[in-house]
Order: C-alpha cells, then structure tokens, then sequence
C-alpha cells in the first residue's frame, strides 16, 4: 500500500501560516525531493489554489531561480487531486476532485500502484490525521517566532493520542530542522 506523506513548515511557536515566514533554498530543495519520491498530490481547496496554477506556471516559464524552477518541474510532474465541496471541475488534466466518502477515496488511491502520496496545507490534513491516514510526517521547523498566523492543528480532534515514531531528523544549512516521523504502528 502507498504511503501517504504529510510535509509542512513551522515556526518554532507552531504557525504554519506560509504568508508570516519563508524557506530558503534548502527547503525548497527538502520539498522537491520529497515530491520526487511522490507521483501523487493531495490538498484541499484552499492548499490547491495556492500550489495550481501557480507552480505549473512556474514549470513553463523557468521565471524563478533554478532551486524555484527544479521544484516547480517536479510539482508540474505529478498526478492532482484536490478535496472539496465548492469546486465542481478544474481546467487542469492532471487534477481530479474528491467531493464525498473522503476515507474511503483516499483509501482507494493509497491501494493504487504507485509511488507516496504527498499532501500539505491544514484543514485536510487534520481531518486524515483524525481519521488515521497519514503514514508519515514531515514537519520542517524554522528558527523564528511570528507571533500571530494560524497555528497547525487547533480544531483537530482525536478520539486517542496517535503515537509517533522519530523515524529521522535532519539539520538544513538555512538552520530548519526536519523532523521526520511515522505512525508508531508501521515502525
């Protein structure tokens, strides 16, 4: 079975807010080699319109700096599906929508052949955390208090703890450190 991968970034007091800090290249390049261990991309609504049209663009123009534009052609690669309940069709061939039966669709892709499926942002990834989905986190922590911005996870209910496993960490020259876990269950 496909894992599924949750990657995202965070300020040392826990906003996730991508608007309040920045990466460097290196996580940039963290992100990208991620995703070349994807061929599947899983947001939300509100995740998917900030990454498409965005990064396919990206992959079209080359108009960033070459770490911006490796990314960009990787993202531009992969195979989409966005949840939602206010977006009907998309004008993007590689993206399909998931509307309803959220367990049992993402159970469905994770049957799939393939490799991991990477998902980001918030809201969806908490409702596949509650819902015990998420076979591996990535969570990259920037050295810097913002102070306000959203916060990851505040609405989140479990009916358990979940036990996590480190299963590596890691220390980018930018001063970000990755830590990597899994569901205590797969170690």
């Amino acid at each position: 079975m496909r894992k599924l991968i949750y990657g995202v970034n965070l300020s040392l007091d826990g906003c996730c807010d991508h608007t309040r800090f920045g990466g460097a290249d290196d996580v940039h390049d963290y992100f990208r080699e991620l995703l070349e261990g994807a061929d599947l991309v899983l947001y939300g609504r509100k995740t998917y319109e900030l990454m498409v049209p965005f990064w396919p663009e990206i992959a079209k123009t080359q108009s960033m700096d070459e770490t911006g534009n490796a990314f960009a052609r990787v993202f531009a690669g992969l195979k989409r599906v966005v949840v939602s309940q206010t977006i009907d069709s998309v004008d993007d061939k590689q993206t399909t929508v998931i509307r309803d039966n959220l367990k049992e669709e993402i159970l469905k892709l994770k049957q799939q052949p393939g490799k991991a499926i990477s998902t980001g942002g918030v809201e969806l990834p908490a409702k596949l955390i509650e819902l015990g989905l998420i076979d591996e986190f990535h969570m990259v922590v920037h050295p810097v208090f913002v102070g306000q911005g959203r916060r990851l996870f505040t609405e989140m209910s479990l009916p358990e703890n979940q036990e996590l496993k480190l299963a590596g960490s890691q220390t980018l020259s930018s001063g970000c450190v990755v830590l990597r876990y899994e569901l205590e269950s797969l170690g």
